[in-house]
């Protein structure tokens, strides 16, 4: 049996909130087909996104009140997944059932767990708090990549890429030569850098709109599976910001979460959060456009990275010094997989 890639005994962000409305929203998620939908009462639901009777998806369907209502044949089914109405007959086959999700909205995503739903714990949903914290404002897009959503983890947990394929935004040289720290535990992975005394590259020498040598820190926290929340900004070189005084400076987190739709592509949802100059809408739609740009070079990247390793099907990746976060990151992602691996194959046994 092939070994899968991914959990599924996890919180996966399946929408954006306000995508999910009073229309059925089809997604792919962790090789399941899925429906999306509010409630009358506002609440979201997530179904098996094909009828029981001859496996048309529902999201060709409609909503009346909080029933699916199948585009094929109009059997009618609850927010639990039970079909209530078959035409023609008084009788419903008892057996007569889609599955129903386990569903929860929390910082501005809409979560899934595709898994046992007996171990959906909301508590166990990734912290991405800045999204909906007043004291801060965000705003990001959902981008579909066609490649593994373990690729774009390693893209994030090293970002010595940035000085090569985003030179003339946010990268510079100081970010491949800086030294890191990486550190993990049985949930987390974290690469701290500072780069002290440099010129801020374009993108963050705009933020802080000042002249003069700062000290710029990224420090990257990976949660498993697949979510990774980047603290990073810069502040006037030498005023105490690597010791944890940030008042001269300008901060920002850059807030992602990977779901895999296939085994090849997976739905990137990601947002630029800040804590400065909040009210200023202008502002977030311009980071909002900037921040687009800069992950369309790296979409563009690792597509040609995921067909490079289908034509290439044997070869063997080797690591760098700058692979060590991404490489704890794919052990944590193993060990949520075995873990779910151990009684299948155990009764296998």
């Amino acid at each position: 049996m092939e070994r899968s890639t991914f959990p599924l005994n996890a919180w996966y962000a399946a929408a954006y909130d306000v995508e999910v409305r009073r229309v059925l929203l089809a997604r792919r998620i962790c090789n399941k087909p899925i429906v999306l939908y509010r409630k009358e009462d506002g609440t979201a639901a997530a179904l098996a996104d094909a009828c029981w009777h001859r496996l048309v998806p529902l999201s060709l369907g409609r909503i009346e009140g909080d029933k699916v209502i199948c585009g094929y044949h109009g059997l009618e089914f609850d927010d639990t997944g039970r079909c209530v109405y078959m035409p023609s007959q008084h009788t419903i086959n008892p057996s007569a059932c889609v599955k129903s999700y386990p569903i929860a909205e929390k910082h501005r995503f809409i979560w899934i767990w595709p898994g046992n739903p007996a171990l959906a714990d909301p508590a166990l949903i990734p912290d991405l708090h800045w999204n909906d914290d007043p004291d801060w404002v965000a705003d990001g897009k959902l981008i579909e990549v066609n490649c593994d959503y373990r690729l774009v983890v390693d893209n994030l947990m090293d970002l010595t890429h940035e000085t090569f394929v985003h030179g003339t935004s946010i990268g510079d040289r100081a970010v491949a030569e800086a030294p890191f720290v990486a550190t993990h535990n049985e949930k987390f992975a974290v690469v701290t850098r500072w780069m002290e005394r440099i010129d801020p590259p374009p993108f963050w020498k705009k933020q802080y709109g000042k002249p003069g040598k700062v000290d710029r820190w990224q420090i990257i926290r990976f949660e498993a599976p697949c979510t990774i929340a980047i603290d990073v900004g810069v502040a006037a070189a030498g005023t105490g910001a690597p010791q944890g005084d940030r008042s001269r400076g300008v901060n920002g987190y850059v807030l992602n979460t990977i779901t895999p739709a296939t085994d090849r592509t997976c739905l990137y949802f990601w947002a630029f959060a800040r804590n400065y100059d909040i009210r200023n809408q202008a502002r977030t739609h311009e980071l909002r456009e900037g921040v687009a740009g800069v992950f369309s070079e790296d979409e563009a990247v690792l597509e040609a990275q995921q067909r490079a390793i289908e034509t290439n099907p044997d070869h063997v990746f080797y690591n760098l010094n700058i692979d060590a976060g991404s490489m704890w990151a794919r052990k944590l992602i193993d060990r949520m997989i075995d873990a779910e691996s151990q009684p299948t194959r155990a009764a296998a046994e």
